[in-house]
């Protein structure tokens, strides 16, 4: 803690992005969208009426699509906040002075990560009163609560790894987001198109195993696409008979979600590392 509390570069950024209008105007945009759904929640199961009653049965209901709704606003934001780090430095021709200082190449990479990360769990702890709504209505145990920010914390780290190490590679901070964007729609659509392709055709040799050897195998990689797809993560933390359904279709009993979490860590750990060998490397190319 205190090796992070004497990194200049964490501490500059923490106070220009905090004291920014666009990142508080940001978080407003962010807690809007939350209250403009859980309020439409709200009044379509109270029937539009003042009067109406709220069932907490629905509150379950209501964490489940909160927390997928968060998932995608965590997806959408971090790649805005982290890809433009390096590159943005880069495009005002400040990156020559503080690649000067004395700060080594991990702690401006660090110090980079750790201010958007701070700023995005500012925004998971600004939406805890609508989770309060939750609470009082019962249906959802607190290890749920907190198991599903800790999956938020791993994913937007790791969001925030993939957007610096093309923030530090490319030169052009519309490149470096068009670039992170794009990972995020790999991992948000791609994969979930790659295990219905991949269950397709495994399916497929299965039956022909079974028609001319009376063989069953089966072969992991469909699993793996839906492991590492933040959509199917949520709905099997949420809802365990998911989890079950897809154990029993793909016939693998290993949770899913160690899978995503070991992916999601070598994703930080191969980003990071990059980002921070490119950092100067690509100084003395330009040079």
């Amino acid at each position: 803690m205190k090796g992070l509390l004497s990194n200049p570069v964490l501490m500059k950024e923490l106070k220009l992005r905090f004291r920014a209008f666009k990142s508080f105007s940001g978080l407003m945009f962010y807690l809007a969208v939350l209250i403009i759904f859980v309020s439409g929640f709200l009044l379509i199961f109270t029937q539009f009426s003042i009067s109406g009653f709220f069932v907490p049965s629905n509150s379950f209901t209501m964490f489940s699509v909160l927390s997928v709704l968060q998932m995608a606003l965590v997806m959408f934001i971090t790649p805005g906040l982290t890809a433009g780090a390096i590159s943005t430095e880069r495009e005002k021709q400040t990156l020559n002075i503080l690649l000067t200082t004395t700060q080594s190449s991990s702690q401006i990479i660090i110090g980079k990560l750790l201010s958007s990360v701070a700023f995005l769990i500012l925004m998971l702890i600004a939406g805890l009163p609508l989770y309060s709504i939750v609470f009082l209505f019962g249906g959802v145990s607190p290890g749920q609560f907190f198991t599903m920010f800790f999956f938020y914390l791993v994913t937007l780290i790791a969001i925030g790894s993939i957007g610096i190490m093309f923030s530090t590679i490319t030169k052009r901070t519309i490149i470096s987001m068009i670039a992170t964007y794009g990972a995020m729609i790999f991992l948000g659509g791609i994969t979930a198109f790659f295990f219905f392709v991949g269950f397709s055709l495994e399916q497929m040799m299965m039956s022909q195993q079974q028609n001319t050897q009376g063989l069953t195998t089966f072969l992991p990689i469909s699993y793996f696409w839906a492991s590492i797809n933040p959509g199917v993560l949520i709905l099997t933390l949420l809802i365990p008979d998911t989890k079950t359904a897809l154990i029993d279709t793909v016939g693998i009993s290993f949770p899913n979600w160690i899978v995503y979490l070991i992916f999601y860590v070598f994703i930080t750990i191969v980003c990071l590392t990059i980002a921070i060998r490119k950092l100067r490397a690509n100084m003395k190319t330009n040079r």
